[in-house]
């Protein structure tokens, strides 16, 4: 079913569906358009590196790994010294417009054949180029932008960077007009839904601090929406409560039989961060765990945030030595730049799939939780002055899961509010990606180590500019 499932291994740019020597012969059965879908939907699996590189680049983590060159290009970026040739940055922009040119090339024959349900079909399609395109905005800013069909190689050399608010534009536009043709909720786990659509597009407007259009379309996902905050903190990220209430949208990990190597990590079907995050277990009974390469570490200040009472540190922080003392018989090889705290939200459990078990976990990536939303309206209400009390009931409701009681409720306003609400974000969030762009985004960027002026935006690849005939500028300070 899964269609071109590795042709970025050549040349993310091709784009011809396996067996198809004209793509005129494609296209003409609801099921052609539906196994092309697939292909676009499949791209979210390598979004497992943005979880990553938003928690490293951020003040939450440290890279960690075996030694100070395990992943280099993840080492660079933790220690802000990455450069236009960091190859973990052209794998995010090549996937992403892999993931774009698979959704292109739906828009392209959109008109060729018509079936029932392929207005929800193309909506699907439209919601998964705008979540790709805000990625690339997120690390690159101003990216090409490819709107009509495929990307071929000649068009790669003729087109320009386009403005990220125009962009951005392009992204409202698009998601706004596929609301009403997307529902609440779906009959397959991970399709794209109407809170998810709605979700999306608070993001961008908050990104651009656009808050009354931020407010209207959360407010939606809050009133309308079917979700609600999962009671016990703990269990969210079991993988035995994927796809619960809380999720608006989530990328799906496969337990299947297929799934990434370290020679094609575009071949993902398990999730490759929950592997790489995990404890260099060395003996005894660790269940239910399963060995990892200790990257991704928390470090000691991150763990300190968390007030007594608050029931989100040890679902959000894994304490190696308190795991062991409680077990005598396990023991570990303490990794590179080694806290004793691992990203429990994404541990690895033992039940990899193949072909590599280290890298291949069923983990699903809960990208946008009801608790963000929630934030993120709080957030907007405070600085668009529309209201501290919505913020704050807002705010508190996350709150009051965390503590299961009001005497932690916030009640400050203004300024001292925004950041109230902000501070939440990190403690909610904490290790799901979202740390690094919210501090650049709100200019809170002086805890993060080696951080300077440049460090706002990632450059674009150098060999991408390469490939595009050098008509591309480059992101300044790079």
């Amino acid at each position: 079913m899964v269609l071109m499932i590795c042709y970025a291994c050549d040349d993310y740019l091709e784009i011809l569906p396996e067996g198809q020597e004209n793509s005129e012969n494609y296209f003409n059965s609801e099921s052609d358009y539906q196994n092309a879908l697939v292909g676009v939907y499949d791209l979210l699996s390598t979004t497992y590196l943005s979880n990553v590189l938003g928690e490293i680049a951020s003040d939450n983590t440290l890279c960690g790994g075996g030694d100070a060159t395990d992943v280099l290009d993840w080492q660079q970026i933790d220690d802000m010294t990455h450069t236009a040739d960091n190859g973990a940055l052209r794998s995010v922009f090549q996937w992403m417009y892999a993931g774009i040119s698979r959704a292109n090339y739906i828009i392209e024959f959109k008109d060729k054949t018509d079936f029932s349900g392929k207005d929800q079909l193309l909506a699907e399609n439209l919601f998964l180029r705008s979540y790709y395109y805000f990625e690339l905005v997120k690390f690159f800013g101003d990216v090409p932008m490819y709107l009509d069909g495929r990307i071929s190689i000649e068009e790669s050399q003729s087109i320009d960077r386009t403005p990220k608010a125009q962009v951005y534009a392009q992204l409202e536009q698009d998601l706004n007009s596929i609301i009403d043709d997307l529902p609440w909720q779906q009959d397959q786990n991970g399709r794209v839904t109407k809170g998810a659509a709605l979700a999306l597009l608070g993001k961008i407007y908050l990104y651009q601090d656009k808050f009354p259009e931020a407010v209207t379309v959360l407010d939606r996902v809050i009133n309308e929406g079917p979700y609600d905050l999962v009671s016990d903190y703990s269990t969210i990220f079991l993988n035995s409560n994927e796809n619960n209430i809380e999720s608006v949208f989530e990328v799906q990990y496969s337990g299947g039989q297929e799934g990434a190597s370290f020679g094609c990590f575009q071949c993902v079907e398990g999730n490759v961060a929950a592997g790489f995050m995990g404890v260099r277990w060395l003996g005894g009974n660790y269940s239910p765990y399963a060995y990892g390469f200790s990257f991704n570490v928390p470090v000691q200040e991150l763990y300190d945030a968390y007030e007594d009472g608050d029931t989100r540190r040890e679902p959000t922080i894994f304490d190696v030595n308190a795991f062991m003392a409680s077990r005598p018989d396990v023991t570990i090889t303490e990794g590179n730049e080694h806290t004793g705290y691992f990203n429990h939200k994404y541990l690895p459990y033992a039940e990899a799939v193949l072909p590599d078990q280290n890298i291949n976990h069923s983990n699903n990536y809960r990208a946008i939780r009801f608790s963000d939303v929630l934030l993120m309206a709080a957030e907007a209400y405070s600085r668009g002055g529309l209201g501290d009390g919505t913020a704050q009931a807002y705010l508190n409701r996350v709150r009051r899961r965390a503590f299961g009681d009001t005497n932690h409720d916030i009640t400050s306003s203004g300024s001292a509010l925004t950041q109230d609400i902000w501070n939440e974000r990190r403690l909610e969030l904490a290790g799901e990606g979202h740390r690094f762009f919210d501090q650049v985004r709100t200019g809170q960027t002086s805890s993060i180590p080696g951080f300077t002026g440049r460090n706002v935006l990632f450059p674009i690849p150098r060999i991408e500019i390469e490939l595009a005939g050098n008509r591309w500028p480059q992101n300044d300070g790079y």
